[in-house]
């Protein structure tokens, strides 16, 4: 596989339902820099799911971005994505691979630092730490924030690269990446900003700089 760039995700904010605007984000947040994307859609039936995430994956090859899909293993196959990212109650990772193949990359979400030593023997691509703080996003069946001390232990044991998602924003971003986390997964801090695509610019900017002085 080649490499991949994991230091800035945006992950799709299902709470923008007009598509024209949807995209629009999406191809600001392409615009300003993202690395990767990953399509997160709760709600959407199948059908509805499979045209957005169409458009989606059009949208991310006009800018050779890598797409992944959240859970939905068959929209990943049905649009050929670049690969999924699943949870701790979706199908198991070696299902995921088997069913994927050995090319295509498989995110995991991690809470604790438990999990991310099972992460150690799976075949998986990266871990998501599953929130770093605390969000407004996804308010259901959510863990308590591993915080900055978190991130750090689980560092010290993990031989996969780690993402970060929930509540960051430009004011915590470089502190995350001081303390080991390979890059960083927007929500709001993209989607709900007044100029997405300044948001990104300034978010990647944050990493790059901080990045070079680790």
């Amino acid at each position: 596989m080649k490499h991949v760039d994991y230091s800035l995700m945006y992950v799709t904010d299902e709470r923008i339902t007009d598509d024209s605007q949807f995209l629009q984000i999406l191809e600001s947040s392409l615009k300003g820099g993202v690395s990767i994307v990953q399509l997160r859609e709760k709600k959407l039936n199948t059908k509805a799911f499979y045209n957005r995430a169409l458009a989606v994956n059009k949208l991310c090859l006009k800018y050779n971005i890598p797409l992944i899909i959240n859970d939905r293993i068959d929209i990943a196959l049905a649009i050929d994505a670049d690969g999924i990212h699943i949870g701790q109650k979706d199908l198991p990772a070696p299902i995921a691979r088997k069913l994927l193949g050995k090319n295509k990359i498989i995110g995991w979400s991690v809470s604790n630092v438990k999990q991310a030593l099972e992460a150690n023997n799976l075949d998986v691509n990266y871990i998501g730490i599953s929130p770093i703080f605390i969000t407004n996003t996804k308010t259901k069946d959510l863990d308590l924030p591993l915080g900055i001390e978190g991130l750090k232990e689980i560092k010290k044991i993990c031989n996969k690269p780690i993402i970060c998602i929930g509540g960051i924003n430009n004011k915590n971003t470089a502190s995350i990446i001081q303390n080991g986390s390979d890059g960083i997964a927007i929500v709001s801090a993209i989607s709900q900003a007044n100029n997405p695509e300044q948001a990104t610019t300034q978010l990647k900017k944050i990493i790059c700089q901080t990045g070079t002085k680790k």
